[in-house]
């Protein structure tokens, strides 16, 4: 018989308490991976923070931080539900809302994965604000991820990863072992609306935006491929063989896209670029993530070293295009989210645990993961335009002239990365006010 507590401010259901333990193996294993991908996001913050100038590091990492605080509380308390609820094919149910019947039996503690799949959430949404530095007003980039997590991130998650026989594309046989298509094509193409809607930056095209840290760049990277271990590891729910085969592809992926990126960097350049390492990293983990537990470690190394040119002549061209994408959320998400799903279907081998791809004589995968890729756009940009109009119509949405000029680090958080004597914050009268840039 299953005993049941509750909030004792809510008289609320609550969490189902099972009378078998779980699996401690297991159980560790979904800890430590949900603490790894939770690191991703202050990760996120340092990679775009260092990528932006000095008067907007401090607004572009704090929309990585508005996420762990917003996303994480709309996930808990309806989010889940929406992705992992009974239902139909197209959204799920409340019956898992305010984490109410959530069962504690079998390997690992259902409660965890609120957690664990919360994460993913939370980077889902940190990862648009790539795409919008510079320009998007905080409040209303709480607003809007907020909404989109609710309206947009849950729902495809439910198409990819819900309960059997009610998730659209993962009965059409979809394969996205970690979350290529749900949180990373999802979030490029958001990022990417976001751009049409708020338009450019006041200096796009005319002044080079160069990067004030380069140092950050690359610990961010760093620490981004550190968590992306449980990204990719931990989506094999267990301390398990497809745990390990999925742990190694996440090493080698991203290092096969390092090196074909520099390679590439060397035949253009004559020189390989920090910024372009950092990039190409995340473009072979981006890339690897919907493979990772159905390829093998050779699949998964060819893998890695195509999907960086799509990116890399993507991330060339996008400056001639007019695409102020200001952090290339697209090129390097986008692209390599889209490389790395269908690249899934020519890569999966039934030998290392997936289902046979194209090179084991399987093409129909391929096609079906275009279906999934071609769904997930649909519905990012349908439902990130129609999100973004709504916040518009509540909160003004984009910065003055005047404050993109000062720097929104001044004009909206009232600090500075680097204060000086004479920099940007005047206390006056004990109020923090935004000065000259």
């Amino acid at each position: 018989m299953k005993k049941y507590w509750t909030l004792s401010l809510l008289p609320l259901t609550g969490v189902a308490l099972a009378a078998g333990a779980p699996d401690t193996g297991d159980t560790a294993w979904m800890l430590v991976s949900t603490a790894l991908v939770l690191l991703m996001t202050p990760a996120l913050a340092f990679f775009y923070g260092g990528l932006v100038r000095q008067k907007n590091v401090l607004n572009t990492m704090m929309m990585s931080f508005g996420a762990l605080g917003f996303v994480t509380l709309a996930w808990a308390l309806a989010g889940y539900s929406i992705a992992y609820g009974g239902g139909n094919p197209l959204v799920g149910d409340l019956s898992l809302a305010l984490m109410r019947n959530i069962d504690l039996s079998g390997s690992m503690p259902a409660l965890l994965d609120v957690a664990f799949q919360g994460t993913f959430a939370v980077i889902a949404a940190a990862l648009i604000s790539g795409s919008l530095v510079g320009r998007m007003r905080f409040p209303a980039w709480l607003l809007f991820i907020t909404l989109w997590t609710l309206c947009d991130y849950a729902v495809l998650a439910h198409w990819v990863w819900g309960p059997e026989g009610s998730a659209l594309l993962k009965d059409l046989g979809a394969i996205d072992f970690a979350g290529g298509t749900v949180v990373h094509v999802n979030a490029a193409v958001a990022g990417l609306v976001g751009v049409l809607v708020l338009g450019p930056r006041k200096d796009f095209g005319r002044l080079a935006f160069l990067p004030h840290n380069i140092p950050f760049v690359l610990l961010g990277a760093g620490l981004l491929w550190f968590g992306w271990f449980g990204f990719n590891g931990g989506s094999a729910y267990g301390a398990n063989a497809s745990a390990g085969l999925a742990f190694t592809n996440t090493l080698l992926a991203p290092a096969a896209t390092m090196a074909a990126w520099m390679l590439l960097e060397l035949w253009r350049y004559r020189r390989a670029t920090a910024v372009g390492a950092a990039t190409a990293a995340v473009v072979g983990l981006v890339a690897v993530t919907p493979a990772a537990g159905s390829v093998g470690p050779l699949g998964a190394i060819w893998l890695g070293a195509i999907a960086a040119f799509p990116s890399f002549f993507f991330i060339l061209a996008r400056p001639r295009l007019g695409l102020d994408d200001s952090l290339d959320v697209f090129g390097a998400h986008g692209l390599g989210g889209i490389a790395g799903a269908l690249l899934t279907g020519v890569f999966a081998s039934e030998a290392w645990g997936g289902v046979p791809g194209l090179l084991e004589g399987h093409a129909q995968q391929v096609w079906i993961q275009i279906v999934a890729v071609t769904a997930a756009v649909l519905l990012s940009a349908t439902m990130s335009f129609v999100l973004l109009k709504l916040v518009g119509l509540l909160v003004p949405l984009r910065a003055a002239d005047r404050e993109e000029a000062v720097g929104l680090d001044a004009v909206l958080h009232g600090e500075e990365a680097y204060p000086t004597t004479e920099g940007a914050i005047l206390v006056l009268d004990g109020e923090r006010r935004g000065g000259a840039a």
